[in-house]
């Protein structure tokens, strides 16, 4: 089963216009500052496209603001429920697009893991039941194991009946 590619640009504004949402009615600033630092990593992420760093970065930023998201909409949902009536609906907005963000983390984590992995990351984590990206290293040769064809017998390559000069001092 093939997994669609989904740009990294696509799920930084996403996730920024989700986070802009969010902070419109009542979450506090720290709510703001984690995932703003977070979409600035992703940012950094799609200027430096081979890095390795970057992507993991930004896959582990998701992963922690998914628990702090959780953390923020814990204390603070209640207490700002009992807004008044003429708030109630862009209360209701702002929330609905957090929790939207929220529920989309684990999507993008997915897909990043995914970038992470065709940029050259190693880290693999298999969950049964799901599809995985794997490399194909068949086209690869072990260094254990050397062709005959360019290798002889002797290592050195030095001539059946010569003898090897006196050991250098260096």
């Amino acid at each position: 089963m093939e997994i669609p590619a989904v740009n990294l640009k696509a799920i930084v504004l996403m996730h920024w216009l989700l986070t802009i949402w969010g902070c419109m009615a009542w979450l506090p600033p720290s709510y703001a500052w984690g995932n703003f630092s977070v979409l600035a990593v992703g940012v950094w992420a799609i200027a430096q496209r081979d890095s390795i760093d970057a992507v993991l970065m930004f896959l582990i930023g998701i992963a922690v603001t998914m628990l702090t998201d959780i953390i923020h909409f814990g204390i603070y949902y209640p207490l700002a429920e009992g807004l008044a009536e003429r708030n109630r609906d862009t209360f209701r907005f702002s929330a609905g697009m957090a929790i939207l963000g929220l529920l989309l983390k684990p999507v993008s984590c997915f897909f990043v893991y995914q970038m992470y992995r065709e940029r050259g990351g190693d880290y693999n984590v298999n969950f049964a039941g799901f599809p995985s990206v794997t490399r194909n290293r068949d086209a690869y040769q072990s260094i254990d194991q050397q062709d005959q064809s360019t290798s002889s017998a002797n290592p050195f390559n030095q001539a059946e009946g010569t003898k090897p000069g006196p050991p250098h001092s260096y």
